[in-house]
């Protein structure tokens, strides 16, 4: 199902934020849409349901063109990474993860600043250790190289749980409840006080999408708000919502 039969559902959620891997291109890109892909069918979306503007930072090198660095602009500042891991053919240390990686060392001077990193990674920290393939770096690496500059996984540390050993999947290999993984993300940054995080059901989504919604609630602490993201993932709570559209 593409994403604008599901917008209806996520517009459900009140989300400031949402990032879209797997998004078909059904809009033109404005302040409050951006979109890139090869393939019209199938690219990431990132959309403002809120006061926030979206702008493509200057910064952006599409050697890494699914990790993507985003200004939003609007009750306050801060990049926002979008993200929707690849395979790589022409170079193998850069499949999926390593992909991830590479990117953020890339951009490791916006880490600087304010920073929510979210989408979907295609990767769980179980398969760190004996990847089929060498990669530039792991999941592991990720973590260590965002703790370095006070930024870190929303889930984990709202349900304190350890990568690897997560208890709440947010994909679902073809669409079987009884193959789950959790390899969606969001990090962020200490400027956000996380308020609450969310994981979808599986009866709610697996008719829409092998994946389900990773939404994460802010407070910045600015004008006493919070702000959600969601991804498919107190005033006026705030959510960026990321996940996949795949069939």
């Amino acid at each position: 199902m593409a994403y604008r039969k599901k917008a209806k559902l996520i517009s459900g959620y009140s989300p400031d934020l949402v990032v879209v891997p797997e998004c078909e291109s059904f809009r033109e890109a404005t302040g409050k849409h951006l979109w890139f892909g090869d393939n019209s069918k199938k690219g990431i979306g990132i959309f403002s349901y809120s006061d926030f503007d979206l702008e493509l930072h200057e910064a952006y090198n599409p050697t890494y063109q699914y990790v993507i660095p985003v200004k939003v602009k609007g009750p306050f500042e801060f990049n926002l990474f979008a993200v929707w891991a690849m395979n790589d053919l022409k170079d193998l240390r850069k499949r999926y993860i390593g992909q991830v990686y590479s990117a953020l060392d890339f951009y490791k001077n916006l880490l600087n600043y304010p920073t929510v990193i979210v989408g979907d990674f295609n990767w769980n920290a179980i398969w760190d250790k004996n990847p089929s393939y060498p990669l530039y770096g792991n999941l592991a690496n990720i973590v260590d190289l965002l703790n370095l500059r006070g930024i870190r996984s929303a889930y984990h540390e709202f349900y304190q749980e350890c990568f690897g050993n997560e208890t709440k999947p947010t994909f679902f290999m073809h669409h079987n409840q009884n193959k789950p993984y959790h390899i969606d993300y969001c990090f962020a940054s200490s400027d956000f006080n996380i308020s609450n995080v969310e994981i979808g059901n599986f009866g709610d989504w697996i008719d829409k999408s092998d994946h389900v919604p990773l939404i994460v609630s802010f407070e910045t602490g600015k004008n006493n708000r919070s702000y959600k993201i969601q991804k498919w993932k107190n005033d006026r709570c705030h959510r960026c919502i990321v996940g996949s559209v795949s069939e």
